[in-house]
């Protein structure tokens, strides 16, 4: 019975990628720096964690070999294997964005060879007619922000005045963004959900990849927090992927988390929605035990780039790492003749890099199953090779931008 798990460790890079430079990020390497920073004690945290990085779970699939030879070095402080379980490597990105769509996208198979959209980051992101017609077509009185700015920051800032008046909290960073915070109970959460779709309706001349919904819940800045009911209003990829070509061989595609919106809902069987990466796991074991053969499970793990990368938190994303870390077991465990799990990630989110946005790294590649022979499949042209593995393994027609590393 041969089945597929992916799991996307959204944002964990490991540096080195060759066209860093073009987008400000050479030298960005978040598993090296948080390494770095946890081995000179500076990712300790009071009761989460101390000391250097411990992965040994994933240290003994490659993850270290991997770090070396997609940067230079092994991370500090992180003892190496005498032995190196499962298939290994690092893939570099062709995409022209370092953004969560384009990244997933390309690794199922579909490069974004095109440029998207992006906002000014001086002087107002919106324009004035864009503006108008949100707030015509999404019956709003106005919005707030109508900059580049972080998330959690924006609705510290604009929140009570979000309350007071109605106007919903719109901002974007340098991906190719719309997002929109708003107030469960006094802005509602269906209403967010409408103009944000209003909005992707409204952008999809400017080619801008997602709209985000981001609802929160609090009455005061100290008690402002935001929901496990985001969503994501994607446009949908350029040519068919990985998972539409499952679909088309009656196949099942289990999609846990944000992957469901990250593709538009196209080649998607069932979303499994959970909230955080303890929930994710959870859902994503039941999705497993369910799976049958020619199946594959799809799951994003979104709190390290969501909750540590982009809040540049060391030591969150350290505790992240190790509590992911300590339930692969579980998944193993779950692993029948046939079945193939392959880790990965989409970009890098450095917590040590300047700004608080994405940063241009290659990705780990981590591969075992029953009869997968352990070796090292060295650098990876385009993520696109895992999706072609995939398909490889699950015996589907291969696309055009891939080859397997089977």
């Amino acid at each position: 019975m041969a089945r597929a798990f992916l799991f996307v460790l959204d944002s964990f890079g490991v540096g080195g990628a060759r066209d860093a430079a073009k987008y400000n990020d050479e030298g960005a390497n978040t598993l090296g720096h948080i390494a770095q920073f946890c081995a000179a004690g500076a990712g300790n945290h009071a009761g989460l964690r101390e000391g250097p990085l411990k992965l040994p779970n994933m240290s003994s699939l490659g993850l270290l070999h991997i770090a070396k030879m997609a940067s230079g070095e092994f991370p500090a402080g992180m003892p190496i294997p005498e032995r190196v379980f499962g298939l290994h490597g690092a893939a570099g990105e062709v995409s022209r964005g370092k953004d969560t769509p384009s990244g997933h996208w390309e690794i199922a198979g579909t490069p974004v060879m095109f440029d998207w959209g992006y906002f000014p980051a001086e002087g107002d992101a919106f324009s004035e007619e864009l503006v108008t017609a949100i707030c015509e077509e999404g019956r709003v009185p106005g919005i707030l922000g109508n900059c580049h700015a972080s998330g959690t920051d924006i609705i510290l800032k604009h929140g009570v005045e979000h309350i007071r008046t109605g106007k919903p909290i719109c901002y974007t960073s340098t991906d190719s963004v719309f997002q929109i915070a708003a107030h469960e109970k006094y802005f509602g959460l269906e209403r967010l959900l409408e103009l944000s779709n209003t909005v992707r309706r409204l952008l999809d001349p400017l080619n801008i990849g997602r709209v985000i919904a981001r609802p929160f819940i609090g009455e005061t800045p100290s008690t402002f927090e935001r929901t496990g009911n985001r969503r994501d209003f994607s446009v949908p990829p350029p040519e068919d992927t990985l998972l539409d070509r499952l679909i088309a061989a009656e196949r099942k595609v289990l999609a846990v988390g944000k992957v469901g919106d990250i593709f538009a809902h196209r080649g998607v069987s069932e979303v499994i929605k959970a909230n955080g990466n303890k929930a994710l796991m959870d859902r994503t074991l039941e999705a497993i035990d369910r799976a049958g053969h020619g199946d594959l499970v799809f799951t994003n793990f979104v709190d390290f780039d969501m909750l540590y990368g982009h809040r540049r938190d060391v030591a969150g994303y350290a505790a992240a790492l190790e509590e992911f870390d300590r339930r692969l077991p579980e998944v193993h465990a779950r692993m029948k003749p046939g079945d193939l799990l392959i880790m990965t990630a989409d970009h890098g989110c450095d917590p040590t890099w300047r700004g608080t946005d994405h940063t241009r790294e290659r990705v780990p590649v981590m591969a075992l199953g029953p009869g997968i022979r352990a070796r090292d499949i060295g650098i990876r042209h385009t993520y696109a090779d895992i999706g072609e593995t995939i398909a490889a393994h699950l015996g589907i027609a291969s696309g055009k931008y891939g080859r397997s590393f089977l």
